[in-house]
């Protein structure tokens, strides 16, 4: 039986369907939160020190590199919350039919790139 398969798969050439390019999206999210984690806990507690640790962190974030570090992070947490319910879901067996799983990648994306511009613009 001959088969007419690559032998060497060029990553780039694959066209990925949209819940597979969630999947990644979470993965890459996940990956970043987790490295952020010690960054953002080192904040969090230089910010409950004292009111004056408090005021020197607040203005320091106050620039425009760490506020785009920071809308970086919203939006992992955002799609990464997200992306989790809906794999929960599909762990439990919802939404698992091809239609089904590009709905709920659609509304994944809606909703986290929806909640980021819109929290984003708040906060910037």
């Amino acid at each position: 039986m001959k088969t007419d398969r690559p032998k060497n798969l060029n990553l780039m050439q694959i066209r990925l369907p949209l819940p597979g390019f969630v999947s990644i999206l979470h993965r890459i999210s996940g990956a970043l939160l987790f490295l952020a984690l010690p960054l953002l806990l080192s904040l969090f507690q230089r910010s409950l020190a004292d009111p004056e640790s408090f005021a020197e962190l607040r203005d320091g974030l106050a620039g425009p590199l760490p506020k785009l570090v920071m809308l970086g992070l919203l939006w992992a947490w955002l799609h990464h919350f997200f992306a989790g319910l809906r794999f929960l879901a599909l762990d439990l067996h919802w939404g698992i039919g091809l239609v089904a799983a590009r709905r709920t990648s659609w509304a994944v994306l809606a909703l986290s790139l929806g909640l980021f511009l819109a929290l984003g613009a708040s906060l910037w």
